[in-house]
């Protein structure tokens, strides 16, 4: 039977140590089992490995069938948003702290590497946001993310003041530290630390979650992943928009900042027998038995 994935990309986190051992030996045994290798440039560079097959994150994403990320969910939140464009399935091989997104052990990479990559998986759409940065009625600056977009004070500490627009309807205004714009994906991440509640990777929504409001009326509201929020910055001293933790845009007062659904999902594969729930209760220590 012809193997579903012939070329395999693989992109490691760069700082970390033991992926000079772990990640070359992934190569060599995933080419004794007859696959096509690509080693992220940036990645074979870093780690000193020479004579091995690179190629850059572009040309990854047209050139390979599946793409194995070694790292922690940052990592995987950073290679996602790039490779989103090329609709590449992603497999995550956890080798930071919590491991949502990394969900293959390390411990049993080779292995359970080999079933996925035989069409033993589980497969599931993550959706992407795309944030706009209007100011004066143009578009300034624009960025996707895969876990939140963050509106929130800057240096100064200070509350913020906004208004809250969906599908062109006034929602509320509200002064606070800030605001958590979450995927489900995200929901488990800055959102659910703010007090949001957690969204199955599958539904088709974002949440929206005011970060310690100066109200005691302020709730998380779940929103139609498909609806467009628009926030309009009322009054500030400083403020900035955050991408999942990795980019920041400063704002000023006056400026929109529009988010809807990317067009584009990120298509993940987990191991055969994969459970949100369990990952939730392992990780998270949520809903076990007493």
């Amino acid at each position: 039977m012809s193997k579903k994935f012939k070329t395999i990309a693989l992109i490691g986190k760069y700082d970390s140590p033991e992926m000079g051992v772990s990640l070359p030996q992934l190569a060599d045994y995933l080419r004794e089992l007859g696959y096509e290798i690509l080693i992220a440039h940036n990645t074979a560079d870093q780690l000193g490995l020479v004579n091995q097959p690179t190629a850059e994150l572009t040309e990854i994403g047209e050139r390979a069938d599946v793409a194995v990320v070694l790292g922690g969910d940052g990592t995987m939140l950073s290679i996602a948003r790039m490779l989103a464009v090329h609709d590449i399935p992603l497999v995550g091989v956890n080798q930071g702290r919590l491991g949502f997104l990394t969900d293959v052990p390390a411990e049993t990479m080779q292995e359970d590497l080999a079933a996925i990559l035989d069409g033993d998986y589980v497969t599931e759409k993550r959706l992407l946001l795309n944030t706009q940065i209007v100011r004066h009625g143009q578009v300034i600056f624009s960025a996707c993310a895969f876990n939140d977009v963050v509106v929130s004070k800057g240096g100064m500490g200070r509350l913020i003041e906004f208004e809250a627009v969906i599908d062109g309807e006034f929602v509320y205004s509200q002064r606070s530290d800030g605001l958590v714009i979450a995927t489900p994906t995200g929901s488990t991440a800055y959102a659910l630390s703010a007090g949001g509640p957690i969204l199955h990777p599958t539904l088709e929504a974002f949440v929206m979650v005011p970060i310690c409001a100066h109200t005691l009326a302020a709730r998380p509201i779940v929103v139609n992943s498909h609806s467009v929020v628009e926030l309009q910055l009322m009054q500030a001293d400083d403020a900035r928009v955050h991408f999942d933790g990795q980019r920041a845009f400063d704002i000023q007062i006056g400026d929109v900042v529009r988010i809807s659904r990317s067009p584009k999902a990120i298509c993940l594969l987990h191991p055969s027998g994969y459970s949100y729930y369990k990952t939730l209760r392992e990780k998270l220590y949520w809903g076990k038995k007493l």
